[in-house]
This record gives C-alpha cells, sequence and structure tokens, in this order.
C-alpha cells in the first residue's frame, strides 16, 4: 500500500510562476545559481541555495546560510506572493523536453513508509549533504524541494490522471533550457489517492538525500512535540511519483585527472589485458560497452571476460567499468570519495568529455551506456545498493512550484 496524501500547497501565482521556478539544487554549483538567480528576485534560488546572497566563498554549512534560507523564503512568500490552497489537493505534473514526456502526481508520502523499506532505496547518502538538507528543512519548516519517486505502472491511476489533464491547467510555462511544465489541480483527490494504495512499493529514483533529510526532520520535530500523533505534516514528505515506463534515464559519465603514473601506450597495453580495445564513437551502442576518450581519439572498449548477469550489481555498466578497470588500472578504490575521479550528467552531453580531456582537467574519459528503470528497480526489490553516480534523470523537476509547510 502507497500512502500519497493531498496537502494544502504553498504556490507562487500563475503570474510569478516562471520567475519562481528553478533547478533542483542539488544539480548546479553556487557559481551557476548565482548567474542563473542574478537579477530575479522571485528566483527559488534564493531559498534552495541561500549562500547566493552572502559573501563569496562563504562555508555552505554555516550558521549564516541556513538564516538566509529561513529570511529569503519569508520574504519571497511577501513579494511573490506565494499563496496557500484553501484546502488538501494533488496536483498532476508533466514536462515535456523534446519528443519525451512524462507524467507524474504531486503529493505527500509517508516518513513510516519511507522507513520501513516500503518506499525503496538504490543509493547511499552522504553524511555531509544529509545533514545540510536536514537543517534546511527544519529551519524553514517546509519541505521545499521533492523527491522524485517512481512506480509499476497502475491503469487506474493512469485514467485518473488522463482526465485530470482535460481540464485547465494551474501553471503551463517553458523554462529557459527549453522544457515545458505543465500543473493540473486535483481539487477532488480521494479516488486518485485511494488507487495508489494498490501500489505495494514506490521507489527513489532521485532525490535520496531530501527523502533520508525528511525521515530525519521526522525524528527532530517528533521529540520536540509532546502531543505527537503521527499525523502531523511532518509525518510525510513532498514528492512527484511517476509511471516507470514514462522515465528517461541518461548516462553518468566519468572523468578520470590522471592515468595513474602510466604513460598513453603503457595504459593502453594494461588495458588490453581485460579489454577488447578498438577504434570508436563517442557514445557504446549497447550494455556491456564503453567509449573512452583518449588523447584525441575515441575507443570501444568490450570486457574480455564474460559478464554474470545473474548478480544485478555487478553486471551493471558502472560496476564492470569500476571493478575491471577504475580500481585495478587507476587506483580509484572508492568513487564516492576519490578527488581523481569526477562525474559528468548525460545532459551535459560527450562534448564536456572532450572539453574536459583536451583542456588538461582530466587525462582520459568514459562515456556509459545508461542504467535502466528495470536495473534500478531489480536492484531496489533485492535489498541492494547500486554504486554511486549510476543514473541520470532527465527532464529535471523544478523547485518552487509547489511547497509543503508543516
Amino acid at each position: 500500500m502507497a500512502i500519497v496524501r493531498p496537502f494544502r500547497a504553498l504556490r507562487p501565482t500563475p503570474e510569478r510562476v516562471e520567475q519562481v521556478a528553478a533547478v533542483p539544487y542539488d544539480v548546479i554549483n553556487t557559481e551557476e545559481a548565482a548567474a542563473l538567480a542574478e537579477g530575479n528576485p522571485y528566483s527559488f534560488l534564493h531559498v534552495s541555495r541561500p549562500e547566493i546572497d552572502l559573501e563569496p566563498g562563504i562555508d555552505l554549512y554555516d550558521d549564516r546560510v541556513y538564516a538566509k534560507a529561513v529570511e529569503n523564503f519569508a520574504k519571497l512568500r511577501e513579494i511573490c506572493p506565494f499563496v496557500e490552497e484553501s484546502s488538501p489537493v494533488l496536483y498532476v505534473y508533466k514536462l515535456v523536453m523534446g519528443e519525451h514526456s512524462q507524467v507524474g502526481v504531486v503529493g505527500c508520502c509517508s516518513v513510516d513508509e519511507y522507513d520501513q523499506d516500503l518506499i525503496k532505496k538504490h543509493e547511499k547518502t552522504r553524511k555531509d549533504k544529509e545533514d545540510d538538507r536536514t537543517r534546511h528543512t527544519i529551519e524553514l519548516r517546509a519541505h521545499a524541494e521533492p523527491v522524485f519517486l517512481t512506480y509499476r505502472p497502475v491503469s487506474e491511476i493512469d485514467s485518473i490522471v488522463e482526465s485530470v489533464m482535460k481540464s485547465e491547467p494551474l501553471f503551463d510555462f517553458t523554462a529557459a533550457d527549453g522544457i515545458r511544465h505543465t500543473l493540473w489541480t486535483v481539487n477532488e483527490p480521494r479516488q486518485l489517492s485511494e488507487a495508489f494504495e494498490k501500489v505495494p512499493h514506490m521507489y527513489v529514483a532521485d532525490g535520496h538525500h531530501r527523502s533520508a533529510s525528511a525521515s530525519r526532520a521526522r525524528a527532530v520535530m517528533q521529540q520536540q512535540n509532546p502531543t505527537h500523533t503521527g499525523n502531523e505534516e511532518y509525518n510525510y514528505f513532498l514528492a512527484v511519483i511517476f509511471p516507470s515506463d514514462q522515465l528517461r534515464i541518461l548516462p553518468y559519465n566519468r572523468v578520470v585527472k590522471d592515468l595513474n603514473e602510466r604513460s598513453e601506450e603503457e595504459f593502453l597495453q594494461e588495458l588490453s589485458k581485460s579489454f577488447k580495445v578498438e577504434p570508436g564513437t563517442d557514445s557504446p551502442s549497447a550494455k556491456g560497452e564503453f567509449a573512452m576518450y583518449l588523447n584525441k581519439k575515441w575507443y570501444r572498449l568490450c570486457p574480455l571476460d564474460e559478464i554474470d548477469y545473474s548478480n544485478p550489481i555487478a553486471s551493471l555498466d558502472v560496476s564492470i567499468l569500476q571493478d575491471r578497470l577504475l580500481a585495478p588500472l587507476l587506483a580509484i578504490q572508492d568513487p564516492r570519495t576519490d578527488k581523481r575521479i569526477d562525474f559528468v550528467g548525460g545532459i551535459r552531453g560527450t562534448t564536456e568529455l572532450i572539453k574536459l580531456v583536451d583542456a588538461g582537467k582530466a587525462a582520459v574519459a568514459f562515456s556509459m551506456y545508461p542504467t535502466t528503470v528495470d536495473d534500478l528497480m531489480r536492484i531496489s526489490d533485492a535489498g541492494q545498493i547500486m554504486p554511486p553516480k549510476s543514473t541520470w534523470f532527465e527532464p529535471k523537476l523544478r523547485s518552487g512550484l509547489f511547497i509543503h509547510t508543516f
């Protein structure tokens, strides 16, 4: 059973929504956030990345950063202004990127179900990032950005969603990056909430730190509330929930700064002991293949040893690359912490890999074949954890369209 609970959303007016809408906090750095928000006092980045309004170089975990988030949130609610729905609602949220479209339901999901693994995870979180979003959530008394969940399709949910989309949308705009965002209000949400009760499990697709932080924030709020009942709003977190057959995962590519004290010739010679190495293009054509960019040339890599596809973790392309190349040849033992490796989301394309290598910022780059949603769900069902930076979902949800306060 999946709980998808209506909520009294805090949201901008249709007249201001384009100026408020912002990319998620964790897909850009401080400099990029500042550039995107420049000249726009309504951008939600002033709330999600408040350091952009403080002195350059400030520690992102400084007390002043969180105080600024609270100040900016209050100011935005006033000047925008934000409005609160008069009664609890759900929303239907459609994103269109080129020829791809996906439609999800916006609502609040149960922290209890998250804690009980009825909402399944596939990634580990980093403590510093989890600490940050936990404090951000508690200071704002709000889930400011939604978690991206998925589930195996249910025809009844599809039918209700299609019916809602025949009505007039609340928001409909195309962002600067060309992605169209359309939002419909579900004013009578009971039927849709009841339809989700037939979903046995949901899965965190993107937003592991946000969902983990919602759980930790709930624990703090519960401890501070002597009359806690379990029905308070902090027991639920904001999410957008998409059927798995509509999702698109792009590759998460890798770049490594050096060849581990090997020359190019020595590296290729060692590599040929584990992989078939031949001239190639900038993208692998199938699972189990890799494209490598080295010294202005693209190579096609195929493992020489057979891949055990009965093992859901070891058979992932990111695992094969890590276990057979990055660790043994380049001494990248822990890609979460090693400063010699970096990750490039597929939305940036392989031109970004070429640029980094040609500029001398990396010695070698690897273009990956994308992980599938089936891979994600199979690994989550097995209670296992995917390697870091295995998935890059596009299009990205926009922040600031709806907020859950508690």
